[in-house]
């Protein structure tokens, strides 16, 4: 790696090594090649350009496409010290000239710009005459026009590879299938461009989804007061006035929640959005409008009370929790008119048949994911393109298996329904044809007559919603196209209704759980961690409020997390801290060391060489298995041997450390038992399971084992 390279990593943003594949990436471009990245959010996308751009020669031009996006990056690069502006229509005529003179003049480092004005001829002509580094075009997948958001001017920055030749270029993107990864080098002219591909999947997020919620704002409520008490979150409503309601509901109970939408003036989105940045604790309650051009990263969940059209709407509303690789939550709450209004939606709309074409495989998609019986990551990665062998034990499928049941004579109840009303009537009026309810419209229809009347009482209402939105997600009936809601069969169905196919459907609950909490509480091992918690998190906030910017701008939570684990009592010391620059240090580490030393009489550190006791008060503080490894740059396997000595103290319980169903645990137990020797060898243990578990997974377990022996 490029000593210069590392030498900024490690004195500007106070990290001592680069991620797979930052490295390569950041050779790549030093080199004035050109390169593709594809990187989960969360993943380091930002340096892959910011640090090439500092020890080039000349200035990064960084294509973002929303203005509080750069404004954003730009707000936390001059915190690290860097030299970055942005050039957009929130500056003042005497502003815009100052970027100017010091684009020209080779003062700035990073300059970020939107497409729409980086395309003028004036600009174009400001960057002939400066000396340029690299060309970054930032939410790459803008340029697909079967994306979901699709940028025209996007399209026209492949006129930067013929006036700019010889200045390297990077595109970079967290969201893209294979059609639209493919569409990015084409339009763009990146053929000759190295791909790197580090995935999609964002381990630290739990996917969660409740299907036919008859009361989903108090699921919501539980949700939140359960797993994310005073923590920040964003709940995506489709309509404005959903989100007006939800966020007064939310309100009225106790939560901190602020409404955003474009019905709001531009003056209240402002506020909401700034209250969001830069207090703690703060949920907004949005339509999809919200969220793309904010980088915060300590936003514990996203929450969906409706059902996004599409996995790629899906996939990047998502990943805008857990961006500091810490646990979050993905939940929602979708039901039966979900999928009937965005059918309608999608067959009302004005666009062409090809594009209709794409959109409904794209809701097939979303609605098959949201239906799914096994583990919802697989699922998820294969749609981008990613193929993962085991279940990830961090969906709430693979955390409560899904009950499944052969639903095929219910279902020919359903359909026949459906068949001798006309094939003109919705959900609500065939479940109470079916259910045999005496009200005038069903004898005006003479709909009393037909053998299908009252044929399906042996279920409930609720049931029966659940039956015919599995139907519909299944394809096997349709939404009218005039719009008016009612259901007529497809091809589809007929070797179910001719008993030709054996149909199994969802079992739904009353109340579905996961087995465990959505996440590990924060918790801590005596009331000093929690008071010096505390006591760092107010630092923290007392000090962005003098600087004017949001907490996290000052220190990540996995920042502040390494401090309590760590107790640093110099300036040495706490640069060793990831996330702590030269800046950074000189700036806050002041303020942060007095704290400590404050608490410190209290709960002396622990001992530095203690690696095991480290990952412990890690844990504590409620990082994962994950989020410690990449904090203390350790493989997983290290940090699950130290939390099996944890295990094996009674201190902790197995099911705390790794999600695993109770008869994948008794078949390793039986294994160790049988081949291991009581857990003393693995490595028989691990081959007689044909490498199906990890040795930190197997290792856990067998410390469980101990701890029943001892106790």
């Amino acid at each position: 790696m490029d000593d210069a390279a590392l030498h900024t990593l490690r004195t500007v943003f106070g990290y001592s090594e680069f991620r797979a594949p930052q490295d390569q990436v950041i050779r790549q471009l030093i080199d004035g090649n050109d390169a593709v990245v594809l990187m989960p959010t969360g993943g380091g996308k930002s340096l892959c350009f910011q640090i090439p751009a500092m020890v080039r020669e000349g200035v990064g031009i960084v294509v973002s496409p929303l203005i509080a996006l750069m404004q954003d990056q730009v707000s936390t690069l001059q915190q690290y010290g860097v030299r970055a502006a942005y050039a957009n229509s929130t500056l003042s005529s005497e502003e815009s000239r100052q970027v100017e003179q010091d684009l020209l003049h080779n003062r700035l480092d990073l300059l970020y710009v939107a497409p729409e004005r980086l395309m003028t001829g004036r600009f174009l002509q400001l960057l002939q005459d400066s000396r340029l580094a690299l060309f970054a075009i930032d939410e790459a997948h803008c340029v697909s026009q079967w994306g979901h958001d699709f940028r025209p001017e996007y399209i026209q920055l492949s006129v930067l590879h013929e006036r700019f030749p010889k200045v390297p270029r990077i595109a970079l993107t967290a969201t893209a299938d294979t059609p639209t990864r493919q569409e990015i080098i084409e339009r763009l002219g990146l053929q000759q461009a190295q791909v790197f591909n580090s995935g999609v999947d964002r381990p630290n997020i739990r996917y969660r989804i409740n299907q036919g919620q008859s009361n989903s704002r108090e699921s919501l409520l539980r949700f939140i007061r359960s797993e994310h008490e005073d923590e920040a979150g964003i709940v995506y409503c489709l309509s404005r006035k959903r989100v007006d309601q939800i966020a007064a509901w939310l309100s009225e109970k106790g939560i901190n929640a602020l409404p955003y939408h474009a019905g709001l003036s531009t003056e209240v989105r402002q506020q909401h959005q700034q209250r969001f940045l830069q207090e703690d604790g703060v949920v907004v309650v949005a339509t999809i409008a919200f969220g793309m051009g904010i980088d915060k990263p300590d936003v514990r969940f996203v929450a969906h009370l409706n059902l996004p059209k599409s996995l790629e709407a899906y996939y990047q509303e998502t990943g805008r929790a857990g961006r500091d690789g810490l646990h979050a939550d993905a939940w929602m709450s979708y039901g039966l008119q979900d999928v009937i209004t965005l059918r309608q939606m999608l067959e009302s709309s004005e666009a062409d048949e090809v594009h209709k074409r794409v959109e409904r495989h794209k809701l097939e998609s979303m609605l098959g994911f949201a239906e799914l019986t096994g583990c919802r990551r697989q699922a998820l990665l294969k749609y981008f393109g990613e193929h993962r062998d085991q279940p990830c034990g961090n969906c709430d499928t693979c955390l409560t298996p899904v009950e499944t049941w052969d639903a095929s004579v219910v279902a020919q109840k359903a359909l026949s329904c459906v068949h001798r009303t006309g094939q003109r009537f919705g959900v609500n009026y065939l479940i109470d044809v079916l259910l045999g309810k005496d009200n005038e419209r069903i004898k005006n229809f003479g709909h009393h007559t037909l053998k299908v009347y009252g044929l399906g009482k042996e279920l409930a209402a609720t049931q029966w919603r659940s039956i015919f939105r599995q139907l519909i997600a299944r394809d096997l009936l349709a939404v009218d196209l005039q719009g008016h809601g009612g259901l007529h069969l497809t091809e589809q169905c007929r070797s179910v209704l001719r008993g030709e196919q054996t149909l199994m459907l969802r079992k739904e609950s009353e109340s579905k759980k996961t087995s465990r909490s959505g996440r590990e509480q924060r918790h801590f091992g005596n009331d000093s961690d929690r008071q010096l918690w505390e006591a760092l998190r107010e630092c923290r906030r007392r000090l962005a409020e003098q600087q004017g910017i949001p907490p996290y701008m000052v220190f990540h939570d996995a920042t502040l997390m390494e401090i309590l684990s760590q107790r640093p009592d110099t300036h040495q010391q706490l640069a060793m801290i990831s996330g702590v620059g030269e800046r950074k240090l000189a700036n806050f580490g002041d303020a942060f060391l007095q704290v400590v030393r404050q608490h410190g009489a209290d709960a002396p550190a622990a001992p530095q060489d203690d690696s095991s006791e480290q990952t412990w008060q890690l844990f504590r503080c409620g990082m994962d298995v994950d989020a410690i490894a990449r904090q203390r740059e350790l493989k997983p396997v290290t940090v699950y041997s130290h939390l099996a000595t944890k295990i094996a103290d009674g201190d902790l319980q197995l099911e705390q450390v790794i999600d695993l169903e109770q008869r994948q645990v008794k078949t390793i137990l039986d294994t160790l038992l049988d081949v291991g020797k009581d857990g003393k060898h693995l490595k028989p243990v691990y081959d007689a399971l044909g490498g199906a578990y990890d040795y930190g997974v197997l290792r856990c377990v067998s410390a469980s084992l101990r701890a029943k022996e001892k106790f």
